[in-house]
């Protein structure tokens, strides 16, 4: 049924404010004889009366009035809605819906965004900080633009430009027995106990093929969702992790190199196939896709 009243709404509020077929017909540029069937379809449907007649000048009935109050307020929320959508899409001052990873979140997002806005100033964002796998499903679910992910996905429905990549780290408390080194083979940490992300991070994925790829499976004691959760159990002694760098040192741990196997992350950036952009997720798609190589900047 609302698919059959939607589209004659207008046409039935025109006819309710005018009460005049003729002028309510002008007004909105159709033909007298078209409103005019329009309203009795309206009512068929129904199953009532909206109007009471007298040549082309009508008035409302009670049943009008009462289908009348609904029908404005549906108008006004499809206005609304359209107003919305529109300055979502506005060049200069639109929305774009962006996702990235809890350890992007603290300088890599804002530096991006900051960098951006000088040319575009009155974008806004939407920011979703989550983990690889459900900022993949909220693209396809409509509610992220883009996201930053690690590791680079690849699937059938997605596009995935590769930006930049990440060392990892590993992370030891500051009295440990490797404390005192810079550079470490992840072998030498076989025997150790890993505190690491839940199973569906991607780092946790990287995590545990980089220990097969050094010849064991990690001992893990403790799962976290946060990466600075996981530095803070690395610091009480509670084990050690393979990580990103920190975005500010802590203290109570030493972040070690480790030179073999080649400990990184690829981060990249992700969109749904065939999916239209807005101008403003256009322009940020390309300002990211600029900064290729450059992405992430690493405290020393």
């Amino acid at each position: 049924m609302g698919l059959l009243l939607a589209p004659r709404l207008a046409y039935f509020a025109a006819v309710a404010r005018h009460e005049h077929v003729t002028r309510a017909a002008h007004d909105l540029g159709v033909p007298q004889s078209t409103l005019s069937r329009a309203m009795v379809r309206l009512e068929q449907d129904l199953g009532v009366a909206l109007f009471a007649r007298k040549g082309r000048t009508v008035s409302l009935t009670p049943a009008g009035r009462t289908f009348l109050a609904s029908a404005e307020r549906a108008l006004a929320e499809v206005e609304r809605s359209a107003d919305a959508v529109r300055a979502d899409a506005d060049p200069s001052a639109g929305r774009v819906a962006f996702g990235f990873l809890h350890t992007l979140g603290s300088e890599t997002v804002p530096g991006l965004i900051r960098a951006f806005r000088v040319d575009h100033p009155k974008v806004r964002f939407t920011l979703v900080q989550n983990y690889g796998e459900a900022m993949i499903e909220r693209l396809r679910a409509g509610d992220l633009d883009l996201c930053l992910t690690s590791p680079v996905p690849d699937a059938p429905d997605l596009v995935a430009r590769r930006l930049d990549e990440q060392r990892l780290r590993l992370v030891v408390p500051d009295d440990h027995r490797l404390a005192v080194r810079k550079r470490v083979r992840l072998a030498e940490a076989a025997d150790e106990t890993f505190v690491t992300l839940e199973p569906g991070y991607g780092l946790r994925r990287i995590t545990d093929a980089l220990c097969a790829e050094a010849g064991f499976a990690p001992r893990i004691a403790f799962e976290g969702e946060e990466a600075e959760t996981l530095r803070g159990l690395v610091a009480a002694g509670l084990g050690v992790a393979l990580l990103p760098p920190p975005a500010v040192p802590r203290p109570g741990v030493v972040e070690l190199t480790v030179t073999a196997p080649r400990a990184a992350r690829e981060i990249g950036v992700a969109w749904l196939d065939g999916h239209p952009d807005t101008p403003p997720v256009a322009a940020f798609k390309r300002f990211l896709l600029s900064r290729r190589g450059r992405l992430l900047t690493e405290p020393e």
